[in-house]
């Protein structure tokens, strides 16, 4: 009987012990799949994000997809040279006329070309007004004509002819380069509606058109990051 109970308190004095050590492994475990998670994801590791244009909002105008175009042809995006800005420009007044008067910006001097036909950039009353290239006007119409944050037309929208030259909007003689990834102050400045400021995003243009750095390594075999 003594023995008996001798191997019995035996093995209950060695079962803490065994608990702990199983937590301690647990414990290594999440720190290492943590630790994972926090390097670069095989999945997305090597997906470039697309780039989104801007939204503004003031009084009854509304800016939809703002962003500086890839440098195209007469457009270079390098300090002294031009860049091109693309948008949207909705006036969601049932009955009030307005005018981009100006934009404006510390990257240059802005160069505002109406739309064919026309000596100003006027929004009739539930209008929509394109500044685009010409190559992506129809695209810029068609994403964009007045559309809410629901992509909804609103009823009795105006859209600007598609086979019209569209309105541009230039930034001349660049104090700076303009780079990917960076967004950079403009202002719009209405006659009716007042001043708006928009943090305008670079488009990095489509994958064929991105240039690798001579400095980036390849990418791991698998997209790994970190070793694991």
């Amino acid at each position: 009987m003594t023995a008996l109970k001798a191997v019995t308190a035996s093995s209950v004095a060695r079962k803490p012990r065994l608990m702990v050590t199983v937590a301690a492994l647990a414990a290594g475990a999440a720190l290492t799949l943590s630790g994972c998670g926090a390097g670069q994801v095989s999945q997305t590791a090597n997906q470039a994000p697309a780039v989104n244009g801007n939204h503004a909002e003031v009084e009854e105008i509304s800016l939809r997809n703002v962003h500086i175009v890839y440098p195209s042809e007469g457009y270079t995006n390098v300090k002294g040279g031009k860049a091109l800005v693309a948008l949207s420009i909705v006036n969601n007044s049932g009955t009030v006329t307005d005018e981009l008067t100006s934009v404006t910006t510390d990257l240059g001097q802005v160069k505002i070309t109406p739309p064919a036909g026309q000596s100003s950039v006027k929004l009739e009353p539930q209008q929509t007004v394109v500044s685009a290239p010409a190559e992506h006007s129809d695209k810029s119409a068609a994403d964009s004509h007045g559309a809410d944050s629901h992509g909804a037309q609103p009823t009795g929208q105006k859209t600007a002819d598609p086979e019209a030259k569209p309105a541009t909007i230039e930034i001349t003689g660049l104090t700076k380069d303009i780079t990917p990834g960076l967004t950079y102050t403009v202002s719009f400045n209405f006659k009716e509606n007042g001043t708006v400021q928009v943090q305008v995003p670079v488009d990095a243009g489509t994958e064929a058109e991105r240039h690798e750095s001579d400095k980036s390594g390849p990418a791991e075999a698998g997209g790994h990051g970190g070793g694991h």
